[in-house]
């Protein structure tokens, strides 16, 4: 199954990439935390970049709160919300 999950993740990964709504915030900081968990796992690294900084914690958080996701687990989540919000 795992190939068939990777296809699918890719897909999905590539409507949500491409899409030209408008996301709420709230919708695309999951996008992005299921994305890095499935993508990186539990190796986290955030880059401060000076205005951003806050942003990035955000995002690291969001991340954090999925390490008990495995990245299997990770990519069905991610195809999940792109299929709920994006088909």
């Amino acid at each position: 199954m795992s190939k068939e999950l990777d296809i699918a993740f890719e897909k999905a990964y590539q409507v949500s990439s491409t899409t030209t709504l408008k996301l709420p915030p709230d919708l695309m900081l999951k996008l992005y935390a299921y994305y890095k968990q499935a993508t990186k796992g539990n190796n986290y690294k955030q880059s401060s970049s000076g205005n951003v900084e806050l942003r990035n914690a955000f995002k690291l958080n969001a991340w954090i709160q999925l390490s008990h996701l495995s990245v299997d687990e990770a990519k069905q989540e991610y195809i999940n919300l792109v299929n709920k919000h994006l088909k």
